[in-house]
């Protein structure tokens, strides 16, 4: 990620998501400790890391606090260790002219790199490299996951049944197919299982209630589906599949991003756009 910035002498940076403070001593190696500042929702995070940083010598600016809300500063680079579902609209403000942003999206193994544009917004591409991290968060901690909606569709018939012409794919080790869901349907969680008989299982679980749970019998190329709940989300999953067989790859490893300066982006390759 820091080499996707392309950092050099001079730069200020600001260093998203301290973590254990890794990324903010490479950094600081690079370019000094007075041009960085690492930022980090959380105050044990952030005082841990100052701690560690201290004991090697090295003393950048920690910072805690929401790094999508109003930043501390300006910086030449803005590159990000945690997720974000689309570019918040305060690090463009934060970012210099012809200053340079590195972030992955939320729940997909894209990384997004952009230089700022003269109108405030950015402009890139997804590259073709990949990576996924934690997404930001503001309060305590992350949102429970889909337990009770799990146990309660675990073995449900559903409302919708039919046949898909795939068998079932973990989702989650198919970065493609799943960073391609994840832009057409976030927040779905995805759950696996394997039968004492070898029958694969997969469920996807949303929030809203939708549910679906797919099975691939010992031998089958096929997966029979049950699904539920408001929306149909292994549809979704069967036409990104669809779009995979007939195409030979999807769009978006590569994809152009255009980002305007309230942070709404939009990805495009050949025919294909997507607005996050």
């Amino acid at each position: 990620m820091l080499t996707l910035g392309e950092l050099w002498e001079g730069h200020r940076l600001l260093d998203v998501g301290t973590g254990t403070g890794y990324s903010s001593a490479l950094a600081c190696a690079r370019l000094g400790d007075s041009a960085v500042t690492t930022v980090d929702v959380d105050r044990y995070l952030t005082e841990s890391a100052a701690s560690r940083l201290v004991s090697i010598g090295r003393r950048p600016m920690v910072v805690t606090q929401d790094a999508t809300e109003e930043l501390p500063d300006e910086y030449d680079r803005i590159v990000s260790m945690v997720s974000v579902p689309r570019i918040p609209a305060s690090w463009l403000s934060a970012l210099r002219p012809g200053g340079r942003l590195v972030t992955t999206i939320a729940e997909t193994g894209l990384i997004l790199t952009a230089d700022k544009t003269d109108d405030g917004g950015a402009s890139g591409r997804i590259e073709w490299d990949r990576a996924a991290f934690m997404q930001t968060r503001s309060g305590a901690d992350y949102p429970p996951q889909l337990d009770g909606l799990f146990q309660k569709i675990r073995d449900q018939e559903g409302e919708g049944f039919a046949v898909s012409p795939f068998p079932v794919l973990d989702v989650m080790q198919a970065w493609e197919v799943w960073s391609a869901l994840t832009l057409h349907a976030p927040g779905i969680e995805h759950r696996t299982g394997v039968d004492d008989d070898g029958t694969r299982t997969s469920w996807m679980l949303h929030l809203d209630g939708s549910w679906a749970r797919a099975e691939t019998m010992p031998g089958a190329r096929t997966s029979t589906v049950h699904q539920g709940g408001p929306r149909r989300l292994y549809d979704v999953l069967d036409q990104i599949r669809w779009y995979w067989v007939e195409n030979g790859e999807l769009p978006v490893y590569g994809a152009r991003a255009a980002i305007a300066p309230d942070g709404t982006t939009t990805l495009s390759r050949g025919g294909w756009t997507l607005t996050l």
